[in-house]
């Protein structure tokens, strides 16, 4: 097996239960949504989706350095023609547990399938929530940035003197800004809105997300020999992803078929490659 990555056969609850503790930098993962993949994980009710995560949310508050960061990858589902409060509720909950929702961050879904509902549009976008056990914690935000963008080269060749003082909100917010600030710079710091398109090719699972959203979020919260972990690991793109990183990667996946799976990926990868 590779020595970068592992994957577990068990319960999330369970096998985390066997992770020493304040030894993972980070956690990505997307659990089954409430009363979703009923034919692969049988769903999860709505009403009691709070009472069955809050055991194994327990269990990674644990497993987490005091200088790590969960992300939780989850969207709300209609009931009875309105949006359930089940997202809501767990933010609320984990908060109690002693959690710190720190940010969140929308998965805007580029290439969302066209289609009608009698009372509201499809989805595109989904919560990436982030949660800390401390108000410090490790994040490098110089490996995420983007280009400045094109408005630049027109905007900052022609400043006008207020451009070069801070310029007051009219509002009275109290906040403000210096355009030229923004001069000689070719990257800035990103939004908490990440455009990105879905995976089109399931990989053999239901629920697939693309490479680059553990990607961005690995990149932001840890550094080559940390360990990420997803106790919900799926198709296994976080566990493949974050050893492709130079990360040590552990998953937890409860069907043996996902397992096997993943398995059988990493030992591929693991395989010399014919020049």
């Amino acid at each position: 097996m590779d020595a970068q990555a592992r994957i577990v056969l068990g319960d999330a609850r369970q096998q985390l239960q066997q992770l020493g503790e304040n030894s993972v930098q980070l956690v990505v993962t997307s659990p089954p949504y409430a009363d979703q993949r009923k034919s692969t994980y049988g769903g999860i009710h709505p009403d009691r989706y709070v009472d069955w995560f809050l055991p194994i949310a327990s269990e990674l508050l644990r497993v987490l350095k005091p200088r790590g960061t969960f992300i939780l990858n989850i969207k709300e589902k209609a009931v009875n023609g309105e949006r359930h409060t089940y997202v809501l509720d767990l933010i609320k909950a984990l908060r109690e547990q002693g959690w710190l929702w720190t940010e969140e961050f929308i998965w805007h879904k580029k290439n969302s399938y066209p289609g009608k509902w009698p009372n509201r549009f499809r989805d595109s976008w989904e919560r990436l929530l982030q949660f800390n056990k401390s108000r410090k914690f490790d994040m490098y935000q110089a490996a995420v940035m983007v280009p400045v963008g094109d408005w630049a080269k027109g905007r900052l060749s022609k400043l006008s003197e207020t451009d070069r003082i801070r310029d007051e909100s009219r509002s009275e917010s109290g906040f403000g800004k210096n355009v030229s600030n923004w001069l000689g710079r070719d990257m800035v710091y990103p939004t908490n809105v990440l455009h990105m398109a879905t995976e089109c090719n399931n990989q053999g699972h239901s629920a697939v997300f693309p490479r680059q959203l553990p990607e961005w979020f690995i990149k932001l919260f840890s550094q080559p020999g940390d360990t990420v972990l997803d106790p919900f690991a799926g198709s296994g793109t976080t566990l493949f992803v974050a050893r492709d990183m130079k990360r040590r990667a552990i998953g937890i996946e409860i069907l043996p078929e996902y397992v096997e799976a993943i398995e059988a990926k990493l030992r591929l990868r693991q395989q010399p490659q014919l020049v």
